[in-house]
């Protein structure tokens, strides 16, 4: 048998104490957990968040100097509103219901037992991100609070900022008298400490990566556990025949431009030809005043000149920048077809007033979050009343959308009984 490599016994060690740590978290009552998650979040507002705040800077400035493209440096950015909001979400996950230990369908069988489905945790989560530091808090207080332990490896361009988000959850378990390696952080973004840890399955349950499409292809590729993908964003909004206009602009305005540098902003307009000749001169004459660039078909082009022609590719690329795509479609039928050779199972949006064609795209249209009448950018974890969210799986094993504590647990069968046995006596 070949021995362990320095790099396998680093690895193994970051691993086996999250693993040790897990056992406490599966059986920590809801009370020391919300702890954790109220002292984390009075932190941001003081000292502690002030250094978080001061290691972002260094981080930016490093991140600059070496040529980070924009959308990325906007993911890597905190401010005090976002220390704020960051705060609120732990807060709300807080109070949110433990679903660890929960006793679901319990129903009596013939024979006499009772059986149910109790919510267990899954035990470790090792998250993969890069470039969001908040996702070190999202991502931590969700697991923590579904009794998970999770290991934390972020990019090297977050180091500074995760090491002090990772230092104020290390007080914060302190504080809540929990083990530190309820989370543990990778202080080291060496990509091969990376790919051995992916190969811990035997104490890393889930690894689940968010980032960009290189990153998730390289944990699917090394990974030795069941991943849960969080792909790409190619968010459409379908403006159908029957659509308020003026809703319409809004919704396609706030879903490229309120933030474009997210995953469940739109990258393409799907257009009915039947509104499209009042519908394009406005909406492209909107979306060019917030400096969106603009590529389109050439019906699209036929009615608004000025914007520029698209490419085969550009209906298949999350821009994650103020870029995006129009297609215009004969009908819905059109759309749902476009949608499905074009979509990446994220989000999707429908503006109309027919109720029927609302059904039909709610049933019909392959994504983890159907709209209807709003903006892509509602398709996030805190806005669907999850709290936070590790991330939005675009599979359907085991989560679909955003994931909360509820996907963060698996289901145990459970049998209550009096005495009962199977079958005739011997």
């Amino acid at each position: 048998m070949a021995l362990a490599t320095p790099l396998e016994e680093r690895a193994g060690a970051l691993a086996k104490r999250a693993k040790g740590a897990s056992a406490a978290l599966a059986a920590a009552g809801t009370a020391a957990k919300d702890r954790v998650l109220h002292v984390a979040a009075d932190a941001l507002s003081g000292e502690r968040g002030r250094r978080v705040l001061a290691e972002n800077q260094a981080d930016l400035d490093l991140a600059r100097g070496g040529g980070l493209a924009g959308p990325l440096l906007e993911r890597l950015r905190l401010d005090e509103q976002r220390l704020a909001e960051l705060a609120r979400a732990l807060r709300e996950v807080a109070a949110l219901p433990d679903p660890v230990g929960r006793i679901d369908a319990l129903a009596p069988r013939p024979s006499g037992i009772h059986v149910g489905r109790m919510q267990v945790p899954l035990g470790v989560v090792l998250m993969v991100y890069e470039s969001r530091p908040n996702v070190t808090l999202d991502a931590a207080a969700l697991a923590l609070k579904a009794g998970n332990a999770v290991i934390l490896r972020g990019g090297k361009e977050a180091l500074g900022t995760n090491r002090a988000l990772a230092a104020l959850l290390h007080h914060a378990l302190n504080e809540a008298g929990l083990p530190a390696d309820a989370a543990v952080f990778v202080d080291d973004p060496d990509h091969e400490l990376l790919y051995a840890l992916l190969r811990q399955r035997d104490a890393i349950d889930v690894a689940i990566p968010r980032g960009g499409t290189a990153l998730i292809d390289a944990v699917n590729q090394h990974a030795r556990m069941p991943v849960i993908q969080h792909y790409q964003g190619i968010c459409h909004v379908y403006v159908h025949a029957h659509a308020d206009l003026t809703m319409a602009t809004r919704i396609a305005v706030n879903a490229k431009v309120q933030r474009p540098g997210v995953c469940n902003a739109m990258e393409c307009l799907v257009v009915d030809q039947a509104v499209a000749p009042a519908l394009l001169p406005r909406v492209v004459a909107e979306l060019a005043a917030h400096g969106v660039l603009l590529r389109g078909c050439e019906r699209t082009r036929a009615l608004a000149p000025q914007v520029a022609p698209a490419l085969p590719a550009d209906f298949d690329t999350e821009f994650l920048a103020l870029t995006c795509a129009i297609k215009v479609v004969d009908d819905i039928d059109d759309a749902l077809a476009f949608l499905r050779a074009h979509g990446s199972r994220h989000t999707e949006a429908i503006v109309t007033n027919d109720h029927a064609a609302a059904m039909r795209f709610l049933r019909e249209v392959d994504a983890s979050c159907v709209m209807v009448n709003a903006s892509t950018r509602f398709n996030d974890g805190g806005e669907l009343g999850l709290g936070a969210e590790l991330g939005i799986s675009t599979t359907k094993l085991h989560a679909y959308g955003p994931m909360g504590l509820e996907e963060l647990c698996a289901k145990k069968f459970v049998v209550l009984g009096r005495g009962e046995t199977r079958g005739s006596p011997p």
